[in-house]
């Protein structure tokens, strides 16, 4: 028996080394990782410079705590900032912690201005914003909320997509409007444009903050820096954590200076967060993802992959019944159960993807996948599509 918590359903299945796109088990067999760890692995296994990286950050300082100054995190943040919209950075460990600090920082922005009653969070069904009792009630989803006793309290909810019942909910007590703006675990949803322009007019209109949770779909995986300047908007508050550490736990806040203004010593921290160690692989896997053409070949694989799973649409419409999401995070609404899907991908035909909510399979390359690999990837979804059809054919009648 396992010495560890159960709360996985863990696969048998150990990797023992890793290359490019390419996972390889303790028995070397060989895997295609359409699964990134999640969206964590943006730049596969084993990239030659994030981990020239982290040996020379090894071998001088591992931590030292932010009581003191730390020059990878200062030169990252710096980065962050002269790449996006935010002029202030707060670095975690984590995607839920990255979400924390951003709840923290809306409603605290209110508190020192004095309209400390502004706490509420609107924010979206389908959600997930990480484990913590602040994150899983901002989600809201009742399956993560079971068991843990009296829900935290400043959040309301609504379906996304319709602005009018987000109006409804803004009231006085309202202080910002919490989305992934495409939703990851609860289905691989993506906010339309029109969506998203009007949730930044209804915070203009009402003076409340737009908080958006790129954890998943941001750093590059739907073509652009961030998914939401697709919609060319510009939020007040973002999170990003996962792939902005390439496999390293690695998270953080970004936001305007005026919002993180009351952010003074005291309100907020971290023993952990941007330590030189983290920071270091930070620097090196903003200098790929930064580098000169790098996303625009992203946006290139993005628009391959979907006219790739359209093609397996178009042959399998008894088991593909809906494409979502954007760009490299891509998701199948599919008829056969997705937690057996997965599996049998894994087992039978050597693809790591993973599952989501409605049934949806969500297809997660790292950001290096050539379209050799996506055809290669689609293939074994068609293998597996063909294999169900077999056993439905060759089964028994029943009665």
């Amino acid at each position: 028996m396992s010495a560890l918590y159960g709360t996985y359903a863990r696969s048998d299945l150990a990797f023992e080394r890793g290359e490019g796109m390419r996972l390889y088990d303790q028995h070397g067999r060989e895997y295609l990782d359409f699964h990134s760890g999640i969206a964590v692995n943006a730049l596969g296994h084993g990239d030659a410079h994030i981990v020239s990286a982290l040996k020379s950050a090894a071998e001088k300082v591992w931590h030292t705590s932010n009581v003191f100054t730390i020059p990878e995190q200062e030169k990252l943040g710096q980065r962050l900032v002269d790449a996006t919209f935010a002029d202030s950075v707060f670095f975690t460990n984590s995607g839920a912690e990255a979400l924390e600090c951003a709840i923290k920082t809306a409603r605290h922005y209110f508190w020192a201005k004095g309209e400390v009653d502004r706490y509420e969070v609107i924010a979206f069904t389908g959600s997930f914003h990480g484990r913590t009792m602040g994150t899983i009630a901002a989600g809201g989803n009742p399956s993560y909320l079971e068991g843990f006793g009296p829900v935290m309290p400043g959040f309301k909810h609504t379906a996304p997509g319709d602005l009018d019942a987000v109006k409804a909910l803004i009231g006085p007590q309202t202080c910002a409007i919490l989305i992934e703006t495409v939703q990851g675990e609860g289905g691989v949803t993506a906010m339309s444009n029109e969506f998203m322009q009007g949730l930044r007019a209804l915070c203009d209109e009402h003076g409340l903050l737009l908080i958006l949770d790129e954890v998943q779909c941001g750093y590059g995986r739907t073509g652009r820096f961030f998914a939401f300047e697709w919609s060319g908007i510009v939020p007040d508050i973002v999170a990003v954590a996962k792939a902005i550490g390439g496999g390293f736990p690695l998270g953080a806040c970004l936001a305007k200076g005026d919002v993180a203004a009351s952010m003074v010593p005291g309100t907020h921290g971290s023993t952990y967060g941007g330590n030189p160690l983290a920071t270091a692989v930070g620097n090196a896997v903003l200098d790929r993802i930064l580098a000169p053409g790098f996303i625009d070949q992203v946006n290139t694989m993005g628009q391959r992959l979907a006219w790739h799973l359209q093609q397996l649409a178009q042959k399998y419409p008894d088991y593909v019944l809906e494409l979502r999401g954007k760009g490299l995070l891509a998701g199948i609404k599919i008829a056969p159960p997705v937690r057996d899907f997965v599996a049998r991908l894994r087992d039978d035909h050597q693809l790591l993807a993973v599952g989501a909510g409605d049934n949806v399979l969500r297809l997660l390359p790292p950001l290096i996948v050539t379209e050799a690999d996506i055809e290669e990837a689609v293939g074994k979804l068609a293998a597996a599509f063909e294999a169900i059809e077999a056993e439905a054919v060759t089964a028994p009648a029943v009665g």
